[in-house]
């Protein structure tokens, strides 16, 4: 604590000395010190020099906004080259902008490397971030600017592209990790060969790719909308083909900029200036499918169809027959060979990312039908789609040879005309005649049957409500096991299987035929988990994609039973480490930590990133369950509550939860939101740094829970006491550890106006930003101590709570 003391005094000290040159601009002869800065003419911008927090004593050259309180620095000259002295000075010469140290021996640290000569040089920091190096005389055309050179921030304005006419590949280079602005190992650019696409590079190696622009979107983006803040543009000539954005109002929109996180995760970050925060309104995140190539060669993976998530193209099968497995398999191949002129045709699939479009041609003023005759032409054309999608859709996009990195989405993919061989489009076309023919002799007897079958459904019903009531209010949108199957699986629900048991029923392992391992959710006939709860769950979880949440396989509804099917954890549930003794070992921090910023992910995906906003109301450790990897998976959505786009909160007169989790404007006043979620994540994250629980935690020196504890020794700065001795056992994370256990105390916070969102608790969990003071936590007043009074308990059951009211004898 002493030392971050002393690191802020000395970060003041320096923002004190800080001297700002009236000017926005450099020019010949001229030189800026370390402790200048220019700004830009209207104050957007500031340039000069600095240091990360976690790495004071290094000094870079960039450029960071100025109107906002939080330093975020958006562009970095010498990246690969800073200095350890506050002797750096930038100067202009003929041929550019110059950094070096007045102490260096080896000359210039960093330059802006133009090859010739300006007569009146000018270095100018523009009010769009743009640093620019110019003739004086000629304010239009830049010899150099730094937004042909982006780091890791697209700026409103700013090109992400490919110049052919000058050559300047202009593309994204995240930070190796928040206090490091050297070059990481992701690499985002436009992939100029083909039809244009954003490719995500890991060491070199495709990582993730968007698809093509198709008119207003990336094919990887078939749920965004058109939004008030910023427009979207990509352009495709001879000369250039780039990606930009520009913000709808420059001066009433927010101040908006895309970054690229050290994992290579993109956010669309906007400011919020009444929170003075970064608020992520758009992250795109590497998923299941999102991988290069997750299925191989002409494979189109499927979040919705887990666990077997890949699928062979309709007229392909796979390269491994059996169990297939894109990991150990080159994909699908052909049922049928190809046979150019002997009336191959096409097989339209709907709803899909594109396929790699690196090896296509494209025209963008063809239409279908013209596209489709290329293409027929053509014996090497495997497929063609449109190439724009707008007005009913234009453009014609080829493609030849395999088709690889496929993608199915439910709702507003792109359209893709597969080429087959006649024999395959004649069955297909046979199936169609002939269902043709069959459908005015099937409507009467399908309409006997579905009477048939209603009839029985409905008697069926009242002898198995709880089934009847999920088919009659829903339909599943996930496999259905049988009972039988799951029964044979469990060893008819042995004990020997059993992994948990709770208020809802009884957890059990099992084995299907294949050898997948699953986790058998089996609620008791009197469970509390009823059948809305059960139906919430299925319904809640089904949509959901995220390697953070606990992954649904299926459901089983047969028998008058209620059965959800879950991926197998091994490691079982988060609670069981960090409350033994024995387990808790195991955890140090790194894996604590890993932990907590993996809770934090899954939440933050659930209230933001994910097509539905969900709120879990019950967040606690053992509905965190772990994988081999102790990777934290949040499960158990019974009591989630869906909320509409223009929902922040709700009420109940039904509360539902785990007391010590819930806060007290929900456990009280029944009104829940993000907020309610955000308070149990701090309770989860105080549990996982001491080791203790909340509910039942006993002090001999007073009556507080343990929330309550942790403020009263962070106020008295006496966090060493509390914390759990297995992660201080290496002094190098203390900082990092104080750090956390104050984000939990923030997020416990007795108000919920003034607990952080998860965006915000997660940006704080991976920076070193500033951390404001924690307010009282909720429900921090002692506890009534029952062994000392002599009151006579008045106890009352409220759904899940039990509540005790405590009155003096007269």
């Amino acid at each position: 604590m002493q030392g971050t003391s002393i690191i802020l005094f000395c970060s003041c000290l320096l923002s004190i000395l800080t001297i700002s040159f009236a000017a926005d601009s450099i020019v010949a002869n001229q030189t800026l010190s370390d402790g200048e800065t220019i700004i830009s003419a209207q104050g957007e911008f500031e340039m000069g020099f600095f240091s990360t927090s976690g790495i004071p004593s290094i000094r870079y050259f960039g450029i960071w906004y100025k109107k906002i309180s939080e330093q975020t620095v958006v562009w970095v000259g010498n990246r690969d080259t800073p200095f350890a002295s506050t002797s750096g000075i930038i100067k202009v010469t003929r041929k550019g902008i110059v950094v070096s140290t007045d102490k260096s021996t080896d000359g210039v640290i960093w330059s802006s490397n133009y090859s010739r000569s300006v007569n009146n040089p000018v270095a100018q920091l523009l009010d769009t971030g743009n640093l620019v190096f110019r003739d004086e005389n000629d304010k239009q055309n830049f010899v150099w600017q730094s937004f042909d050179h982006p780091v890791d921030n697209l700026l409103p304005g700013m090109k992400l592209g490919f110049n052919f006419r000058t050559g300047i590949d202009s593309y994204f280079s995240p930070w190796k990790s928040v206090d490091d602005p050297s070059p990481g190992n992701y690499i985002l650019r436009i992939e100029p060969n083909g039809f244009p696409q954003l490719i995500l590079y890991k060491d070199s190696a495709v990582w993730y790719r968007t698809g093509p622009w198709l008119g207003s979107r990336f094919s990887d983006q078939p749920f965004l909308r058109s939004n008030r803040v910023y427009t979207e543009r990509f352009v495709i000539d001879e000369t250039e083909v780039y990606y930009s954005f520009d913000l709808v109002n420059s001066s009433q929109s927010p101040i908006t900029r895309l970054a690229l996180a050290p994992t290579g995760d993109s956010r669309r970050l906007i400011w919020n200036g009444q929170n003075q925060v970064w608020v992520a309104y758009l992250t795109s995140q590497v998923g299941d499918c999102g991988r290069y190539g997750s299925c191989g060669t002409n494979g189109v993976c499927n979040v919705n169809k887990s666990p077997r998530i890949c699928t062979c193209l309709k007229g392909f099968h796979p390269d491994i027959a059996e169990d297939w497995d894109p990991a150990r398999s080159n994909g699908c191949s052909r049922n049928v060979k190809l046979q150019c002129g002997n009336g191959d045709g096409f097989l339209k699939y709907a709803g899909l990312k594109l396929p790699d479009t690196r090896w296509s041609w494209y025209n963008l003023s063809m239409n279908l039908l013209e596209c489709e005759a290329k293409c027929s032409k053509d014996c090497n054309c495997t497929a063609y789609s449109n190439a724009d999608i707008r007005n009913g859709g234009h453009g014609c996009l080829l493609w030849f040879g395999d088709l690889i990195d496929i993608q199915f989405y439910l709702d507003d993919g792109q359209d893709l005309y597969v080429r087959l061989a006649a024999s395959e489009l004649i069955d297909n076309r046979h199936k169609k005649q002939l269902l043709i023919k069959l459908v005015p002799a099937l409507v009467v007897l399908t309409v006997l049957i579905s009477f048939f079958l209603w009839y029985a459904y409905k008697t069926k019903r009242l002898k198995t409500s709880g089934k009847a009531k999920l088919n009659e209010r829903h339909s599943l949108d996930l496999p259905l096991f049988n009972f039988i199957q799951i029964s044979n699986a469990t060893e008819n629900f042995s004990d020997n299987n059993k992994l948990g048991k709770g208020g809802f029923g009884t957890v059990y392992k099992g084995i299907l035929e294949d050898g997948q391992e699953i986790a058998v959710k089996r609620l008791s006939k009197d469970s509390r988990q009823g059948v809305n709860e059960f139906m919430n769950e299925v319904s809640c979880i089904a949509k959901l994609q995220h390697r953070n949440l606990v992954r649904l396989l299926g459901c089983c509804i047969e028998e008058g039973e209620r059965l959800l099917i879950y991926e197998y954890l091994p490691n079982k549930s988060l609670d069981s480490f960090i409350f033994d003794k024995e387990m808790c070992q195991s955890l140090n921090w790194s894996k604590r930590y890993n932990i907590i910023n993996g809770i934090a992910r899954g939440l933050l995906y659930l209230h933001q990133d994910s097509r539905l906003r969900i709120i879990h109301r019950d967040l606690k450790a053992s509905n965190i369950l772990l994988d081999d990897e102790m990777n934290p998976k949040i499960s158990d959505f019974g009591l989630a509550r869906i909320f509409r786009d223009s929902e922040t909160q709700a009420s109940t007169t039904r509360v539902v939860g785990t007391h010590g989790y819930m806060p007290p404007e929900y456990a009280i006043d029944g009104q829940f939101s993000v907020k309610s979620d955000v308070y149990s994540f701090g309770v989860s994250l105080l549990e996982i740094v001491t080791g203790k629980r909340n509910r039942g935690f006993d002090h001999p020196d007073h009556n507080l829970n343990l929330i309550g504890h942790v403020w009263r020794s962070y106020n008295e700065c006496k966090l060493l006491d509390v914390l759990d001795g297995v992660i201080l056992e290496s002094n190098d994370h203390r900082h990092e550890v104080f750090r956390t256990t104050q984000i939990g105390l923030l997020c416990v916070q007795e108000n919920p106006k003034d607990r952080p969102n998860m965006s915000s608790t997660f940006r704080m969990l991976t920076s070193n930003d500033a951390l404001p003071v924690p307010k009282q936590p909720g429900f921090f007043s002692e506890r009534i101590n029952h062994q000392e009074t002599a009151s006579s308990p008045r106890a009352f059951s409220l759904n899940t709570i039990s509540v005790s009211f405590y009155a003096p004898r007269e």
